[in-house]
């Protein structure tokens, strides 16, 4: 008898994990860094190379990290969203441009508009490893205390920049 119940057992045990695994959003992908203070960086900018910007130059106030690159098709759907956030908002909006070719992403920007307060150039795509970027886009919310409060994996939409962005940058900068 308990030759069968062992199978069933297992069965049950497997699509209780399957069906909690369902209710998850798997574009909702949890962050290590949500909480914990945004990895520190000193870029160069993209405009101009010989000025940098830092962490340590954004601490204090609230500011949006969009990780994005000229070669990404979907950073080029989610850029209108990227415009109206930061048209939306009185918080310093950086992009930071991932594994791109330095004339690739300025005419890219010239092309479609530059929504950013600042743009800094990750050539070598370290600052992304730290940031915890596996794709580009990627966007990453900083609090005034320098610590990442939220995180958006893949392009942006006008629903999560109006239902969760925007009330969130709202609410920090009280």
């Amino acid at each position: 008898m308990s030759s069968y119940l062992t199978p069933l057992l297992g069965f049950v045990v497997l699509a209780v994990f399957f069906a909690i695994g369902l209710r998850h959003d798997p574009k909702e992908l949890p962050s290590a860094l949500i909480g914990k203070p945004a990895p520190a960086f000193d870029l160069p900018v993209l405009a101009d190379p010989a000025q940098t910007l830092s962490t340590r130059s954004l601490h204090g106030q609230v500011w949006v990290l969009n990780v994005f690159a000229s070669w990404c098709p979907p950073c080029l759907e989610e850029h209108p969203h990227v415009v109206r956030l930061a048209q939306a908002t009185r918080a310093h909006v950086v992009g930071l441009n991932y594994k791109d070719a330095r004339a690739d992403a300025q005419q890219w920007l010239r092309q479609h508009g530059n929504p950013f307060a600042s743009v800094v150039a990750d050539v070598e795509g370290r600052t992304g490893i730290d940031y915890g970027v596996y794709g580009v886009p990627e966007t990453f919310v900083v609090d005034k205390a320098g610590r990442v409060r939220y995180k958006h994996t893949g392009p942006l939409t006008s629903a999560v920049v109006q239902d969760k962005i925007l009330p969130l940058l709202a609410a920090l900068d009280e």
